[in-house]
C-alpha cells in the first residue's frame, strides 16, 4: 500500500470512532450530558463498554475529540507556513480565513447543530475543565512548532496565542449564542482580532519570537 492512505483496519476503526461520538453526542444534546451514563451511550452505539473505554478514555472525550482534530493546527500553520512568512502572520491570517468560511473552530458559525454543540460544550462544567488539556496540548505543539528546543519564550508565546484564539472565537460564540447572526458579528470578530494580533506582535517582538 502507498501514498500513505490508511488500511482497511484503520478506516473502520476511525468509522467507530466517529459513530460512537455522533451517538453520544446527540444523547447529550437531547438529555443532557450529566444525564446520560456511558453504559447507555454504548448500549446505543451498540458496542460494549469496555469497547467504548478503548476508544474514548473518558465520558468527556466522547464530545472533546472534535477539539483533538484541531489541537496542534496552531502548530500546523506555523510548521507549513510558506518561507519568509511570520509565525503570527501566518496565524492571523488563517484565523481571518476560518472567520470568512464561518469555521466553527471560531466561534463564527450560527449553524444550528453547531450552535447546540457549543451550547453543551460551554454549558457543561466538566467539559469546560476537560477542554483545558486539549489547549494545553495545542500550546505544547506550538512551542515546538515555534522553536524546536521548546524554550521557555515559546513557550509564553505559545500560551497566550493559543489564550487569544480562544477567547476570541468564545467572543464570537457569546453574540451568537445570545441572538446575533454570524454576518452580524462578522465585521466586529475581524476587528477583534486585527486588535489582538497587534497586541500580540508588540507584546511577543520583546521576546524574541518570531512575528
Amino acid at each position: 500500500m502507498s501514498g500513505g492512505e490508511p488500511g482497511l483496519r484503520e478506516r473502520k476503526k476511525r468509522r467507530t470512532y466517529q459513530a460512537v461520538s455522533e451517538t453520544a453526542i446527540s444523547l447529550f444534546l437531547e438529555r443532557g450530558f450529566d444525564k446520560v451514563s456511558v453504559a447507555e451511550v454504548a448500549a446505543a452505539a451498540e458496542i460494549s463498554k469496555p469497547t467504548l473505554f478503548r476508544y474514548f478514555p473518558s465520558k468527556e472525550d466522547l464530545v472533546l475529540h472534535r477539539f483533538a482534530d484541531h489541537e496542534d493546527e496552531p502548530a500546523r500553520v506555523v510548521s507549513g507556513r510558506a518561507e519568509g512568512v511570520r509565525a503570527l502572520d501566518a496565524l492571523h491570517h488563517h484565523f481571518l480565513e476560518g472567520l470568512e468560511r464561518r469555521d466553527p473552530v471560531t466561534g463564527l458559525c450560527d449553524v444550528p447543530q453547531v450552535l447546540a454543540f457549543h451550547r453543551l460544550l460551554y454549558g457543561t462544567p466538566s467539559l469546560v475543565a476537560r477542554l483545558h488539556a486539549y489547549q494545553s496540548r495545542s500550546e505544547e505543539a506550538l512551542a515546538r512548532a515555534l522553536d524546536p528546543a521548546a524554550a521557555v519564550p515559546a513557550r509564553l508565546a505559545a500560551g497566550q496565542i493559543v489564550a487569544v484564539l480562544r477567547i476570541l472565537a468564545e467572543a464570537n460564540w457569546r453574540r451568537i449564542a445570545a441572538g446575533e447572526s454570524a454576518a452580524e458579528v462578522y465585521e466586529d470578530a475581524v476587528a477583534a482580532a486585527e486588535l489582538a494580533f497587534v497586541q500580540l506582535r508588540n507584546g511577543l517582538g520583546q521576546v524574541g519570537v518570531p512575528g
